[in-house]
């Protein structure tokens, strides 16, 4: 079993939050970024490091969040490589209730 972090951090706040994550994580655990989250992608992947954060199942962000980015600034942070895959709302519900994960928790500092 597996936890989905749903991950809602504002810059100012993303490394309080990795170390937030850190504290449960087990390898096979996966996040999905939300809101302006998406656009720490580069910062998120360094605190992950930084917090010895290993084994992530994926990294996912909601089609509507990377929408609210600049076409150029999606091209610059490269998201499809980065990102697992790119979820519509209902992709996301879904997701909250595979079996796969017995939990969903949020972070949201």
């Amino acid at each position: 079993m597996a936890t989905l972090y749903q991950l809602h951090s504002a810059m100012d706040t993303l490394r309080r939050s990795t170390k937030e994550i850190a504290l449960t994580w087990r390898a096979g655990d996966s996040i999905l970024l939300l809101g302006t989250t998406v656009a720490f992608i580069d910062w998120l992947e360094a605190y992950l490091d930084e917090s010895e954060i290993r084994g992530v199942g994926g990294i996912y962000a909601l089609v509507d969040d990377v929408a609210q980015l600049a076409a150029s600034t999606t091209a610059e942070l490269n998201l499809n490589a980065k990102l697992t895959r790119i979820l519509t709302d209902e992709e996301w519900v879904k997701m909250t209730q595979d079996p796969q994960f017995d939990k969903v928790v949020t972070i949201a500092l």
